[in-house]
């Protein structure tokens, strides 16, 4: 929330008693127009009377949204202002109230119209409690907003932890699962009896032909000795007659 205020001195008092006088009133502005500032509602009402203290609000809402369209200018939306007197307060609000801001025709206020009601029985210090009384709860209403973006923003980083330890534990699924994949393509299957029996006969087999082959060794030795002994009786008689 930001406000400007103008304050004016309170009487002092004669003689140690405060002075009395006109009971101050409050008008309350329901209408700014751009660029008022508090400087021109003084002058503009202070024709009527003695204007005392002038506060005007500005919407934290509508000052957002003015810095980023890139306004620099103070833009407010409410305000309040007190007369010393509250006859004259009545009267200005009475007889300007649905009028042109501005008198002149070149005055930038000139197309405004003035939205004025006098506060019955409102004084300043109402104003002030309410103020306070807002601030308190903007405050709180911060503090709230804060509170719970920090619980959003703990249950978003739990939510993340969680997330990694899941791809974590399907990481670790898929390695074991590839593993036992591998282990399975390299098992080897027991011989069933159909393979055992043929086996068995091939055994036999290579041990059948192995024989033979033997057997043709020894056969070929027998010729060879044979053929040696027949040519040594041809070539060397005289020993074989011996």
């Amino acid at each position: 929330m930001a406000a400007v205020a103008e304050r004016w001195p309170e009487r002092e008092a004669v003689g140690g008693v405060k002075a009395r006088g006109p009971v101050p009133g409050v008008l309350y502005l329901g209408h700014l127009p751009p660029r008022l500032r508090p400087k021109h509602v003084r002058n503009l009402l202070s024709v009527f009377g003695e204007v005392g203290r002038v506060f005007l609000h500005q919407d934290g809402k509508v000052a957002r949204r003015k810095r980023r369209a890139g306004s620099r200018g103070k833009s407010f939306t409410e305000g309040w202002v007190e007369f010393q007197d509250k006859a004259v307060a009545k009267r200005v609000a009475t007889s300007l109230h649905n009028t042109p801001i501005g008198t002149r025709k070149r005055s930038r206020f000139h197309d405004d119209l003035w939205n004025i009601k006098y506060l019955h029985r409102f004084k300043w210090t109402h104003l002030s409690e309410r103020l306070a009384y807002e601030k308190l709860v903007s405050r709180q209403r911060m503090r709230v907003e804060v509170s719970q973006a920090k619980r959003e923003t703990s249950f978003f980083l739990q939510n993340v932890e969680k997330s990694r330890g899941l791809e974590k534990l399907q990481e670790v699924k898929r390695r074991k699962g590839q593993e036992w994949q591998e282990k399975c393509w390299h098992f080897r299957q027991r011989a069933t009896e159909a393979e055992i029996q043929a086996s068995k006969a091939g055994g036999h087999a290579q041990g059948a032909g192995k024989a033979r082959q033997l057997g043709r060794v020894a056969d070929l030795q027998r010729k060879s000795q044979s053929n040696t002994t027949l040519l040594a009786k041809i070539f060397n008689p005289v020993a074989g007659q011996q």
